[in-house]
């Protein structure tokens, strides 16, 4: 059966034009002078909104949204996103997973969080009594199991390091296990890039070392992230064969200052006697036509014996 999704990462669409001087002491106050200096020219909704206007003509079964939402993690930026959220579609065909930004300070969860629930959430639920997503999170569509994975937490001040924590690692590779057994193509979707010494120090997975074994343990078909606003693809041997390991720029960036202008990535999948063909399109925005447009492609066979 034929499948098809999308990843797009790093929005950072929420404005700060009326934030109050007491929402800023913390380490939002570093993050409200980024966004004046330089992220708000960066990051622009015109471009988020011919993104949306090309993911209307797209029939996906699942759209993947990488973290990084805000700017510095406000309740006003969660309203902001979660009506963004809702525009962009139903929380069945939208998955999110938190990034750095978002996690910026410790915040209630009803006010921040709780907004995002439903696009968070697994098939299997979550615990909203409590207040704690279930993360791993775990979405079955068809053929793919859609696996997300929390990497936003507070950090100190100058540190844009994510963590996954024990918990998440020790439930992964029962998820990893399970999907594979049903002969289900594996997608892991996380913000902060999973494999070690691939990020700066102080943009870093802290526990990158220990995921990168997982995967190389237990294998998955695809792995997806954001968080370093540049195009990468990468492949990482495992057990079961070579994992491909991509990441898409910020998908609302003018491309300012030599970094990479806004793009998300479509993706195809199809079982054939060998495995899995897996087709990768990248769209990319176009500043002069105020639209996006295709970009490059590329066609990987991923050969599996379950």
């Amino acid at each position: 059966m034929r499948q098809s999704f999308a990843q797009l990462s790093d929005p950072h669409l929420s404005s700060l034009a009326a934030v109050r001087p007491r929402d800023l002491l913390s380490k939002r106050a570093l993050g409200y002078l980024s966004w004046r200096r330089k992220r708000r020219f960066e990051h622009r909704m015109e471009v988020l909104e011919a993104l949306q206007r090309d993911l209307a003509g797209t029939i996906l079964d699942q759209l993947l949204v990488t973290g990084d939402l805000t700017h510095i993690g406000l309740p006003a930026e969660f309203q902001q996103a979660s009506e963004w959220l809702q525009a962009l579609g139903d929380p069945n065909d939208v998955a999110v997973v938190p990034g750095n930004h978002d996690a910026c300070v410790a915040a209630p969860w009803a006010q921040t969080f709780a907004l995002w629930q439903d696009y968070m959430a697994s098939d299997r639920g979550s615990d909203e009594a409590t207040g704690a997503t279930t993360f791993p999170s775990l979405r079955v569509r068809g053929d793919i199991a859609f696996i997300g994975l929390s990497t936003g937490c507070p950090k100190p001040p100058l540190m844009a390091t994510g963590t996954l924590g024990p918990e998440q690692l020790r439930q992964l590779p029962a998820l990893l296990k399970s999907a594979a057994s049903k002969q289900q193509f594996r997608v892991v979707y996380l913000h902060h890039c999973p494999l070690s010494g691939h990020e700066k120090w102080r943009k870093r997975l802290t526990d990158a070392a220990q995921i990168q074994a997982l995967l190389q343990e237990h294998g998955a078909e695809l792995v997806l992230h954001g968080h370093g606003h540049r195009a990468h693809f990468n492949e990482l041997p495992s057990r079961i064969g070579v994992v491909p390991v991509l990441a898409v720029p910020s998908a609302s960036a003018l491309g300012l200052h030599g970094a990479d202008i806004a793009q998300y990535n479509r993706y195809t999948v199809d079982r054939n006697h060998q495995g899995w063909e897996l087709q990768i399109e990248t769209r990319g925005y176009r500043a002069q036509s105020d639209e996006f447009g295709a970009g490059g492609s590329r066609t990987l066979q991923l050969n599996r014996r379950y």
